[in-house]
């Protein structure tokens, strides 16, 4: 890593899935963490042993203040993760997503952080094709949540000569750790959630809508990559596999993980996609990622664990 080792590093939404995993890994790589959550999402058990943490609402210029002067990279994963939930209350929803990425651009230009990662979202598109959705097609968010997290991106492509920025456009993160309890926020989590409770899983919307699943660990490698590789800078990557799951392929294998488990459609979801799949030939070319978790290992792992 050329001497990045115990750099102080940023991590927010310390303990939630995701970033729990990524600090963990930035701990085991030898940096420092400093990571901060308010717990709205998030957990305290989540966040790992060995973190420096700060709680509070990165939406506040008072958490801004404690977070140390000398934190020279910005893993901003914190947030409110849910299209769903966003129409509950748009203007929370921005504060959460919005606000804080703003209040995080200015300490990093004030700080001269040499790196800033963006937890951005497949949801940012809108609406789109059946093919493969490159990083240059054009974005028509359907939620707040995408509003919101598209706003974040261009105000981090505003500020890009003063704080180098990467933006990782997540698609549907699933694996140990996810929050089985909220079934609302991560379509993989639910159904497993659902089947495991009660063996009847109600699935808002057709079966037919498809999506690229990805399994944690390659997230956070994403994430790692990101965050140390040169070739990252300055790049908006899609962060999925490549490869179309049907909703109904997915209950499909759940179903037979947990025996004796079923399905029912009954509704939609308000700004919901029909479906999506990445392009991940950036994703190959700057961060070298090119071989997945395959979804019937990934699946078996998350339901070993979730049933502990």
């Amino acid at each position: 890593m050329g001497g990045l080792e115990m750099q102080r590093v940023l991590i927010t939404g310390v303990g939630g899935f995701i970033g729990s995993h990524v600090a963990r890994r930035f701990l085991q790589e030898g940096f420092a963490v400093v990571g901060v959550d308010d717990f709205s999402n998030g957990k305290a058990e989540n966040v790992p042993p060995g973190v420096d943490f700060i709680e509070g609402d990165l939406a506040r210029r008072s958490t801004i203040e404690r977070i140390p002067t000398d934190c020279r990279r910005i893993l901003h994963l914190a947030g409110q993760s849910s299209g769903e939930i966003s129409f509950d209350d748009p203007v929370a929803d921005l504060e959460k997503n919005t606000v804080s990425t703003l209040n995080l651009i200015r300490y990093g230009i004030e700080h001269s952080v040499e790196r800033f990662l963006y937890a951005s979202s497949m949801s940012v598109y809108g609406a789109v094709d059946d093919t493969p959705i490159s990083e240059s097609r054009t974005c028509r968010p359907l939620s707040c949540y995408g509003v919101g997290k598209y706003a974040s991106e261009d105000y981090l492509r505003v500020y890009q000569r003063k704080l180098p920025a990467v933006i990782l456009r997540m698609f549907n993160v699933y694996g140990p750790g996810q929050d089985l309890s909220n079934l609302r926020q991560g379509m993989v989590s639910i159904f497993l959630a659902q089947a495991l409770k009660t063996g009847r899983i109600e699935v808002k919307g057709s079966v037919e809508r498809f999506r690229d699943i990805i399994y944690i660990d390659d997230v956070v490698e994403a994430w790692f990559r990101a965050a140390t590789l040169e070739s990252a800078k300055g790049q908006t990557l899609n962060i999925g596999t490549g490869i179309k799951t049907t909703v109904g392929a997915l209950l499909e294998r759940i179903c037979s993980l947990v025996p004796g488990a079923s399905y029912y459609v009954d509704g939609g979801t308000p700004g919901d996609q029909s479906g999506i799949y990445a392009d991940v030939s950036a994703l190959k070319d700057v961060l070298g990622i090119d071989t997945f978790t395959m979804l019937d290992a990934g699946l078996t792992q998350f339901a070993e664990w979730a049933r502990k």
